[in-house]
C-alpha cells in the first residue's frame, strides 16, 4: 500500500485508486509511483530532469485476509492474528458493516465487550431483563491475547428455534481495536463467532466492521444476517456516541466497575500496558 497523501507544494495531494500493480497513477496531475513508493514519472518535468527524492511516498505493508485489507501502519515485524473459522469449511462466514460511528474507537470496542448490557440494551434478542445476573468468570492472559472463560447468558431465542436457554460466551482481546467472541450452544454443539474491528477515520469518527461465522445453518440468508446485525448495532450506536468522557479512562478508579466487568477491565489494562493513547484518557 502507498499512502494516499503525497508531498506537493506546501500541502498534500489526496487521491483514491484501485490500481493493484505499478505504476500507480495519480489522477491529479499524472504522476506515477512504483510499489516501493518511488516516484517514477512526473510528466511536467523537462526530459532528463531528475525527480526529487521529496516526491517519494510512504509505503506500508498490507495483507488481504478474512474479507478485509489489513494495513501495518508501523511497518513492524508482526504477524496478522489468526481467525481459523474463516478457512474452516464447516463454518459459513458473512461480512457485516461498514457502520459509521461518531465515537472514539476504544469506547466502541468496550461496548462490544460489555456482557452486562446484553439483557438491557438488547432485551428480547440477546437477553432478558428478568435474567440480568452475570455469574463470576475468569480472565486468562495468553500469548496471542486475552481470553475470558465461558460466561453464561440467558437468551430468549439464541438459535431461531424460539426456545429460550442459556448460551455461553467467550470474549477475546486480540488487538487494541480488534476483538471477538464465541457463542456456544452446548446442547446442539453450535458455535457462532463474531470478529469485530474498528477503523479510525478522524479524531471523532470511526467505522466498525464485523465478520460472523456459523458452524450451523442459521436459517437466514446472508442479507437477513446483515440486517439483523444492523438492527442490533443500531441499539448500541446512540449509547457509544453519547458516552462521557468521550475518551476511555484507563485509570480504573475513574469509573465504577463490577465483577461482571472483568473483560472491560482487562481491556483497559491491556491498552494501558501497550501505551495506547488513541481515544483514551
Amino acid at each position: 500500500m502507498v499512502r494516499s497523501t503525497l508531498p506537493y507544494f506546501s500541502g498534500i495531494i489526496k487521491f483514491k485508486t484501485t490500481v493493484a500493480s505499478a505504476p500507480i497513477p495519480i489522477p491529479d496531475d499524472g504522476w506515477e509511483y512504483e510499489t516501493t513508493g518511488e516516484c517514477s514519472k512526473i510528466p511536467q518535468l523537462p526530459e532528463g530532469r531528475a525527480i526529487s527524492k521529496k516526491a517519494k511516498a510512504t509505503k506500508y505493508a498490507c495483507i488481504e485476509r478474512y474479507g478485509f485489507i489489513w494495513i501495518n501502519l508501523e511497518n513492524s515485524d508482526v504477524d496478522l492474528f489468526e481467525y481459523p473459522e474463516f478457512d474452516n469449511e464447516s463454518f459459513h462466514s458473512v461480512v457485516c458493516g461498514p457502520q459509521e460511528v461518531m465515537a472514539k474507537p476504544p469506547r466502541i470496542i468496550e461496548n462490544f465487550l460489555d456482557v452486562g448490557h446484553l439483557s438491557i440494551v438488547h432485551e428480547g434478542f440477546l437477553g432478558e431483563q428478568e435474567h440480568p445476573v452475570i455469574e463470576d468468570y475468569d480472565i486468562h492472559g495468553e500469548e496471542k491475547g486475552i481470553r475470558s472463560s465461558e460466561i453464561a447468558i440467558y437468551q430468549p431465542d439464541p438459535d431461531g428455534s424460539g426456545e429460550a436457554k442459556y448460551v455461553y460466551y467467550t470474549y477475546e482481546i486480540i488487538r487494541p481495536l480488534t476483538v471477538r467472541f464465541t457463542k456456544k450452544d452446548h446442547e446442539k454443539n453450535q458455535e457462532m463467532v463474531i470478529l469485530f474491528t474498528i477503523l479510525p477515520v478522524t479524531e471523532e469518527k470511526s467505522i466498525a466492521f464485523g465478520m460472523l461465522s456459523f458452524n450451523y445453518d442459521s436459517g437466514q440468508t446472508n442479507q437477513e444476517i446483515i440486517e439483523f446485525q444492523n438492527m442490533i448495532f443500531s441499539r448500541d450506536k446512540p449509547i457509544v456516541e453519547n458516552q462521557k468522557p468521550e475518551e476511555l479512562p484507563l485509570d480504573l478508579q475513574v469509573e465504577l466497575s463490577l465483577k461482571s466487568d472483568k473483560v472491560n477491565i482487562a481491556y483497559r489494562q491491556y491498552l494501558k500496558k501497550l501505551g495506547v493513547t488513541l481515544g483514551t484518557a
